[in-house]
C-alpha cells in the first residue's frame, strides 16, 4: 500500500486532477466523489475535464457526485456545467434527503483501487491511498448513503 500526504489546497487540487489518470491505470469503472458542495474542487480545470472525458468515453464508466448542495457548482463552474451536459448520461449527481442530517466527508474513491481523503478541510490536509481495502470500506459507506439520496444537479433547466 502506498500512502502519500496531501498538505494544502494546491496539493488537493493536483490530486483531483490526477484522479482520472489513476482510474484509467486501474481500469476503474466507477469513481465516487463526495463533498458538501464541491465549491473548492478544481472542476473548471481544463486538464481535469479532458481526462475525465477520456475516462467516461470508455464503456460502462460512471462518475458519481454526492453533495449536500450543488448551487456553487451550477452557478460558479460554467466550464464544468457545459462539460457536464455532454457527459450527463455517465454521471450520477445526487444529494441526501434534506430531512436527514448527514455530514458528508470530502473523499474521492476510485473503485476498487484508491482513495483520496481530505481529513482536515480547513487546512487542506489529507492523504492518498492506493489500497483496495480502504477503497472498499469507503465504497460501502458511500453506497449506503446513495440509497437514501435523490437526483440533483440537472443537466438542463426547463423553463418557460
Amino acid at each position: 500500500m502506498t500512502r502519500s500526504a496531501i498538505d494544502g489546497q494546491a496539493a488537493f487540487a493536483a490530486a483531483v486532477v490526477q484522479a482520472p489518470a489513476a482510474a484509467l491505470a486501474a481500469a476503474a469503472r466507477r469513481m465516487l466523489w463526495v463533498d458538501p458542495d464541491f465549491a473548492e474542487w478544481p472542476l473548471d480545470d481544463e486538464a481535469l475535464l479532458d481526462a475525465l472525458g477520456r475516462w467516461l468515453r470508455l464503456p460502462q464508466r460512471q462518475l458519481v457526485l454526492l453533495a449536500e448542495r450543488f448551487d456553487a457548482v451550477a452557478r460558479g463552474r460554467p466550464r464544468f456545467m457545459a462539460w457536464y451536459r455532454v457527459y450527463a448520461h455517465a454521471i450520477r449527481a445526487v444529494a441526501p434527503d434534506p430531512a436527514e442530517i448527514v455530514e458528508l466527508p470530502t473523499v474521492l474513491v476510485i473503485e476498487p483501487a484508491a482513495v483520496l481523503q481530505l481529513v482536515d478541510r480547513r487546512h487542506w490536509r489529507g492523504h492518498w491511498h492506493d489500497a483496495a481495502a480502504e477503497a472498499r470500506v469507503w465504497t460501502d459507506r458511500i453506497d449506503a448513503l446513495l440509497q437514501r439520496c435523490t437526483p440533483a444537479l440537472p443537466a438542463t433547466t426547463l423553463g418557460l
